[in-house]
This record gives C-alpha cells, structure tokens and sequence, in this order.
C-alpha cells in the first residue's frame, strides 16, 4: 500500500469527491492506468500522481484500486495497491469482513408501511404561504462612487445605524390634507366651432446638381432724382439738424473706448472670486508605455519648443541603485534605453523612440534648430540626436493632436488612440548620431545638461564671443565627478572625405564627425578647499540675461561696461566674431552636499607655473544638508535663483553671500524637485516623494503652501510647467512609476494679478534690505561685545593692582 494526498481538482477529474462518490461504506475506486498517465503528461508536476509515477507505470493491470482512507490510517486521506497481488488480497479480505458480517447478523424484518389516511385543512397552509417572502416590487439599483484618488484602495463596509449620525433619517409626519374637503360644484368651459386649419408645406427634392449662377443690378436712381434730392431744403435740414449728434459721438469715439466691456475686466483684478472646483490641478492627459516606460522612473521632461503644447518628451531610467545595477548588468544592457516623444493626438503609443546607449537622465531640445536632442548618459558619455528625417510626422500628430484633442474629449464614444488608423503605426525607433569619446566623457552619471543660448558662445579659455549665426551649437554638462564640460557640436577641422560623406548620407550621419571623437572644449573643475572634500555638481544655471532672444548689439549694450576687440594686425582677412568682455561669464552650481557654488567659467593663468586653470569660486553658499536636486533662476528676475534640497527650497540674490533672501519650513516629506512659474512671478511648484506637489504663493503666504494636492501614488520625480496659450497652462509631472501626468493649472495660479511684478519686485527688496540690516546690526553686536569684553578686563586688572598693594604693606607691618 502506497499513501496518496488527492486534492479537491484530482478528485473531481478522476470521479472520487470525498464523501459523495467515495464513502466510509463504499471507499474503493478504480481508475483507468491510461488516464492516470494522460493526466501526468498534461499536468506534469502538478498533478498528484507524479509522485508514484514509476509505480503506475510498471503497474501490470488495466485499473489501478484507489481506497478512501478518513481515518488517516496511512498517513494520507487515500491509499492505491501497488500491485494486482495486493489489490486481489485487499478486496478479498474486504469480501470476508463482509459475509461473516452478513453471518453474524439478525435476519431482518421489514416493516410494514401504514396507509395513509386523508388529509384535511385547518388553515396552516395559509399561514405557510403568508410566511413565505415574495418579491412585491422591482428591486432598486444604488450606484456608489468614491473620490478618484481612492481607486484601488481596499473597500470597507460596515452597517450603520440611522440614529448614529445627524439627518441619517427623515420622517414623514401625517398631516391634514386641505384640498380632499373642496369640492367643485361648477365648471365653465368655452368653445368656438371653427374650421380645423392644417399647415403643410413642400419642397421641391432636386437630386441631379448643376451649375448655375444669376446676374443681378441693383437699382438705382436716375442723375436727375440724385440732383433733385441732394438739392432739396428737407435734405440739408435733415443733415444740419444731424450734424452736431454726429460730431459728438466722433469725439467719444476719440475720447474713449465705447466699446469696452468692464464686466468682462473686472476678471483679471486682484478681486476675483475663484470657486473651489477652479482652484485644484485638473489631469489633462496621462502618458504611460507598457512596454518601455513601466516599472521605471522618469528622470526627465522637456516640451517642444516650436510645437507649443502638443508635443512632449521624457526619459526613462531603471529603478536600480549602483549596486544593483551591476549585480544585474546583463540584464540592463539587453535593455532598451529610450526617450519618448508623446503627442497629445494618442496618449498610448508614442510617436517617436530616441534609442540611447545607455540610461538617460538629462536632455534638452536645441532651441534654435527643435530636430536636434542632446541627452547625457548614467555611464557619463553625451548624446545627440537628429530627427529632421521624422519632423513632418511630429508637425503632423501635434498640429492634429491639437485640434481634435479638444474635439474629441467632449465626446461619450472616444477612446484614445483608436481615433486613427495611422495610430496604430508602430513608432520608428531612432538611433543617436554621434556619443562622446568615453576617455574624454564625465566619469559619473551626467545630472544636468543645458543648450548655451544662440546669442553668444565659448570659445577658447572659456571667453565669451558673438554667435553670428544665430543658432545654438553649443552645450554645457555637469556630473558628481567633480568637474563641468563645455561641448561644440561643430567640428574644428573636418576632413574632405569627412564633406563629401556628409553630403552623400542620409540625415542620420550628419554628426559622423563627432561620433566617438566628440571631446569638450572646455572643462571647469570645483576645487576642493582646505575644509571640505571634492565638491560633486549636480545642477546649474547660467545668467537668464543669456537666454533673451535678441540680435548680438541689443545684447552688448546691456552690459555698461562691455567692450569689443577688433581682430589684431596679423589676423587673417576673414572677420572673426566679437569679443563680449562685459558679458556675465559666472553662474551658480548645486553640489551633492548641499552647498551652492559661484564661479566663473574663465580660465586663468597660474602665475607659478604658467598654466591655464579653472578660476576659484567666488564664494560658497551653505544652502541645503544633502543633495541639491534643482537650481533655476527666476524667468522675470536677474540673479534671483531658486534651490531646492531634501527637505526645504530657498531663493538667493547673486552677489548676496548672508544667507537667502527666503527659506521655507522643512517639510514632513522629502522635497524631489521644483520649478518657477512662467507667468507668475510670486508661485513655485515644488514636487515630494509621496506624490504630492505644493504651490507656495509668496505673496499670498510666505510660511505654508497654499495648494496642496495629491498627484500620484509614487514619487514625483520630475516637473515642468509650460504655458499653452494665455488662457492656459499645463504642469506636466513625471513619477516613480514611469507614467507621465499632464495637469491643468487653474486659473488663479497662473493668471498675474494687475502689477504683480512690481510687488515681487519690492518683497525682494525688502528681503535685501532686512539682509543688510541684519548683517549691519551684527557687526554692531560684535563690535559691542568687543567693547564690553576689554572694559570688563580693564575692570579686573585694576583690583588686581589693589589687591596687591594691600598684601604688600601688611608684610612691611
């Protein structure tokens, strides 16, 4: 005998349920040996014979014996023969129980049945039915909805009482109705025996079209008549008595404008009423691919800077720290590295892929040339893409996408991404043009990286030259290894054969130059001082003064003391640009230990040794405790940046080395990032780790938020606001979870109040001066101290004096 475990699905296929077709009086079962085996082959581990395989099949019969066992007597609930000898001695031993059973027991007499007599009713049937609950009307249906960030969560009911809560009932009073006791004695009705009058009309169906067209000459009157009334007494009466009417409202016409609607101003003073429903963020689209985007978190965002609003991109990056990522390095290397380009025209499959090297966690669009993308690299290298090739596609979804998004959102039937059938195109992957040299790349992750504006450019020893051609060729990246690069995407000296190439290839080789020789024209590395350790950038941000779209000369003379330098003598006859001296060569850099770093991008000379070196920062801002994931300067005013660290933001003033002009109270979660709005100069969007993201309104509260909403389940790792038109503005967040969230801005936060700027303007001011009054006041406690510290010196060398004299004659004595 062989114990066996058969669960509940082995017992219903083979025909043996527990207490139905095998009993405690009738426990044996015989099971086919072939379908034994087809149930192996089909369930193979599963299945609950695979245990005993070798046994059933060297089994030699046809039927294999299966016994309930309830008693447990073999260790399992069943039991089989292993063999035909032992299912023979098991049934015999089995029969013998049975007839010496049969042998020892009482005959048995069977009873006799009773005739039934008849029944007769005394109404218990009726209250049996009465009993019964019958369904007397149509069941009601309740439709019960919850609140959306409540989707998913697990559900708990429980039964209340009506008395428990406040109107959790209402009761219907029985009341005297008046109008059973009016009776109509009388009823007046009027008729009018007239013609039933029936209104039709018809219309002639013309199915065939044709042309047709009419000539028409208005009429006229004749010289005669025109005379005749222009000389006529009526006709100068009437135009002397209308003449002074028609003066007056020529000069309203020119005093004001009649035509003005002051209700309709009364909306953008500082006054207005806001309902609660238009002061929350409003999702506008959501963007999430299963295949490239899932289980990742987003490390990046940049709108289409030409396609306003309808285009968008995002990088994607494993959820892996460093470790992890090179216990399973395989892995992530047959891993796609990607960066989505989505089209408001179909939020599911996006509309192009930028193939990367490896995970990206920066890019940018080119500003001036939007079919150029550079992105840096986790292992460090600097990637450029080229999708002029692929433009007309972009023009074609966003532009779409624009116009029917709207169009289609108000209708019931519409679901995203069947509206077309090119939606079901699969996107074009696009591999990168040209990566950086690895020996002369960053040798850590890159965490920022900036196009430098189309107005200037660096050229050697990190001097700021005229850009004539108007077009950004150049890029600035910075890493936590130590160290900022200045990359061209222009080659110094291209070859003839390199010419003829690039004019021969597709689109797609136009920066094969550069491809793994690509080196940076100018390094800027953070020295470590005397008290701290190497200082690890993680974010920057150059001058905004930069980044105005103007020609080179109205640039120039925004620096007072900006000078030119004309060729030398023994230059070449080609023009060569313009040296700008007064232009703003210093930006700011946030490092891993939470420090803000100003310094210049110039070199200079070491006068020891003669070498070109990285100039020293100017000074050094303790900003934050720990890792400084933003630093963005103001879009409305100069050298006011914004920083954002673990646990708190605060606005600095360049030039300003006290302290920030603002800082904000920690937070009970940790702060991911942040971002200035672009029309409010006063509102800061600030993202956190539970998915949370705060509107701070410096005029309206400088100590709390003044929106707080919740935006997703994971971690907002990235953030930007861009403005749609002038009546709206979107907040596209990106989370943990690699899903992309487009939110709607209301009103309140993004429209400006009437001279909002002014008084952001002068809250800075004040800040400023409360700055220097501190720093004043300080150096007159100091200086303070200082003089009470020496005249309570004073003060105990004179008793001192004292004392010894007094000892002095009492020893004479």
């Amino acid at each position: 005998m062989i114990p066996l475990f058969l669960t509940s699905s082995s017992q219903a296929i083979f025909e043996c349920k527990v207490d139905e077709e095998v009993t405690v009086e009738n426990p044996n079962k015989f099971i086919s040996k072939e379908k034994i085996l087809e149930d192996m082959k089909n369930r193979l581990a599963i299945s609950d014979f695979h245990l005993v395989k070798d046994t059933i099949e060297e089994y030699e019969g046809e039927e294999v014996l299966i016994v309930y066992d309830p008693d447990f007597k073999y260790g399992q609930n069943f039991f089989l023969c292993k063999t035909e000898e032992a299912k023979e001695n098991f049934l015999n031993a089995a029969n013998n129980e049975l007839e010496n059973d049969a042998e020892e027991a009482t005959p048995y007499e069977p009873r006799r049945l009773r005739t039934p007599r008849p029944w007769s009713s005394y109404g218990s049937e009726l209250e049996i039915e009465e009993g019964n609950i019958c369904q007397s009307r149509t069941r009601k249906n309740f439709c019960l909805s919850r609140a959306r960030a409540n989707f998913g969560s697990p559900l708990n009911f429980t039964d209340r009482n009506v008395t428990d809560v406040k109107d959790g009932y209402i009761e219907c009073l029985p009341y005297d109705d008046k109008t059973h006791k009016v009776k109509k004695l009388e009823h007046d009705a009027g008729i009018q025996a007239v013609p039933i009058v029936d209104d039709s009309y018809s219309q002639t169906i013309w199915p065939k079209p044709r042309n047709a067209n009419t000539q028409y000459v208005p009429r006229e009157l004749a010289p005669d008549e025109i005379e005749d009334i222009l000389d006529s007494a009526k006709f100068k009466k009437t135009i002397v008595e209308a003449m002074p009417r028609l003066e007056l409202a020529l000069q309203q016409n020119q005093i004001m404008n009649i035509f003005y609607d002051d209700y309709a101003a009364l909306t953008s003073s500082d006054g207005t009423i806001v309902s609660q429903s238009n002061t929350n963020f409003k999702e506008f689209q959501s963007f999430t691919d299963l295949q490239f985007s899932k289980d990742k978190h987003i490390t990046c965002i940049d709108w289409h800077p030409t396609i306003k609003g309808s285009i968008v991109a995002v990088s994607c990056a494993e959820k892996l720290s460093y470790y992890e990522r090179i216990e399973q390095f395989s892995r992530c290397l047959m891993t796609s590295s990607l960066i989505l380009i989505w089209s408001f025209a179909d939020p599911i499959h996006p509309q192009l892929m930028l193939e990367a090297p490896d995970d990206i966690f920066c890019f940018k669009f080119n500003p001036s040339d939007p079919n150029l993308v550079a992105g840096g690299c986790i292992n460090g290298q600097v990637v450029i893409w080229d999708i002029t090739a692929h433009s007309d596609r972009l023009q074609r979804r966003g532009y779409r996408g624009k116009a029917n998004a709207k169009k289609n959102r108000n209708t019931m039937n519409y679901l995203p991404g069947f509206d077309d059938q090119e939606q079901s195109e699969h996107a074009p992957i696009i591999k990168y043009c040209a990566v950086s040299s690895i020996e002369a790349s960053h040798r850590a992750a890159i965490t920022d990286l900036q196009w430098i504006p189309e107005q200037i450019e660096i050229g050697r020893q990190g001097i700021v030259i005229e850009n004539k051609s108007q077009q950004c060729n150049q890029l600035i990246t910075c890493s936590p290894d130590n160290s900022v690069l200045f990359w061209d995407t222009r080659s110094n000296k291209p070859t003839a054969k390199d010419k003829e190439d690039i004019s021969l290839t597709a689109v797609t080789m136009r920066f094969k130059y550069l491809d793994l020789n690509w080196k940076p024209i100018l390094k800027v590395s953070l020295a470590k001082s005397e008290s701290m350790n190497e200082l690890g950038p993680t974010c920057f941000s150059i001058s905004s003064r930069h980044l105005r779209k103007s020609n080179p000369q109205r640039l120039v003379s925004e620096y007072s003391s900006a000078s030119f330098h004309s060729p030398s003598p023994t230059a070449t006859s080609r023009v060569r640009p313009l040296t700008l001296d007064g232009v703003n060569s210093k930006f700011f850099i946030g490092t891993e230990d939470g420090r803000l770093v100003y310094i210049d991008w110039k070199m200079d000379k070491d006068p020891d040794t003669g070498k070109l070196t990285t100039a020293k920062p100017d000074y050094y801002l303790n900003a934050h405790d720990s890792y400084i994931n933003v630093v963005q300067q103001s879009p409305f005013f100069d050298g006011i940046y914004l920083s954002v660290g673990p646990w708190h933001f605060a606005i600095w003033k360049e030039g300003i080395t006290t302290g920030p002009l603002l800082i904000s109270s920690s937070s009970t979660k940790r702060l991911t990032y942040g971002h200035w709005s672009p029309t409010r100069p006063s509102v800061i969007f600030i993202g956190k780790v539970d998915g949370m993201i705060d509107v701070w309104d410096l005029l309206d509260r400088s100590h709390e938020p003044s929106l707080v909403q919740d935006i997703s389940s994971a971690s907002i790792t990235y953030i930007y606001a861009h403005q749609l038109s002038s009546r709206q503005q979107l907040l596209a967040a990106g989370d943990k979870e690699g899903t992309l969230r487009i939110m709607e801005v209301p009103w309140n936060l993004h429209h400006p109040s009437s001279n909002e700027r002014l008084t952001m303007e002068n809250f800075l001011d004040r800040e400023i001066k409360r700055l220097e009054y501190s720093l004043d006041r300080q150096g007159i406690l100091l200086e303070e101290k200082r003089q009470r510290e020496s005249e309570k010196s004073k003060t105990i060398t004179v008793k001192f004096h004292i004392k010894f004299h007094i000892t002095s004659d009492m020893t004479k004595s």
